[in-house]
């Protein structure tokens, strides 16, 4: 019986790129610890730093709201919110600022209907729900010696990897955003942007990382159970 607990696919495929992912996540609080406790010449904190990227791209309708933890920064489309942790609304830290305009720069592409992002927005739903389905269908079919069943299961959560694939180009772009208008406006010298432009740049790493996994693991699914037969 110990072949049926013994998971080689998850060893040599899955194990390593988690073991990869928890470092690029360490190096990116690490990065963020360090510029986190440097402040810019010019004194701006995350909240004037936002509010100055929705100026710039001449967006009214969206406020900047503190909210609790540590890298709990977001965007809310719904609510038209940007929510900035206790690190970066009130600081003037180059992290903040960077973290801060790169929220911002996500207000802008719904704001000028980046196409990227109306995409990820619209299969949402579906990838929820696959996500949610994926693993209970697959492990019925594999009871039940039903192989269609565990198809439809790791296609399901294949849509997981496809969200993730299609954050990629919506996260850089909020970043190449972010750093756009700290240059055109001068929010931060030349060496605080390129402190700036590594914590956005390792900030984006994570989302990479997380779409390793997920093809990583829908790999070891088809590998595991895609082949099974009765």
């Amino acid at each position: 019986m110990l072949h049926y607990y013994f998971d080689s696919y998850y060893i040599l495929l899955v194990l390593p790129v988690i073991i990869a992912s928890m470092v690029i996540s360490w190096r990116l609080k690490s990065v963020y610890s360090r510029y986190s406790k440097v402040h810019n010449l010019r004194g701006i904190t995350g909240a004037q730093a936002a509010q100055m990227v929705l100026n710039y791209y001449g967006i009214a309708d969206v406020a900047i709201v503190p909210v609790g933890g540590n890298l709990t920064d977001c965007y809310d489309p719904m609510k038209k919110v940007i929510k900035l942790s206790d690190g970066v609304y009130n600081q003037s830290s180059i992290a903040a600022v960077g973290i801060a305009c790169h929220e911002a720069g996500h207000a802008a592409q719904h704001a000028t209907a980046y196409l990227p992002i109306k995409i990820r927005n619209s299969i949402l739903p579906v990838c929820n729900i696959g996500s949610t389905l994926s693993i209970p269908l697959l492990l019925i079919g594999v009871i039940l010696s039903f192989e269609p069943l565990v198809w439809v299961g790791i296609g399901f959560f294949s849509f997981t990897a496809l969200f993730q694939l299609v954050t990629l180009p919506v996260e850089f772009n909020a970043s190449n955003r972010a750093l756009d208008v700290i240059e055109s406006n001068g929010l931060l010298t030349f060496e605080e942007k390129l402190g700036a432009t590594k914590v956005l740049r390792n900030a984006a790493m994570t989302y990479v990382a997380a779409l390793a996994v997920s093809v990583a693991q829908l790999l070891r699914l088809i590998l595991k159970f895609g082949g099974r037969r009765k």
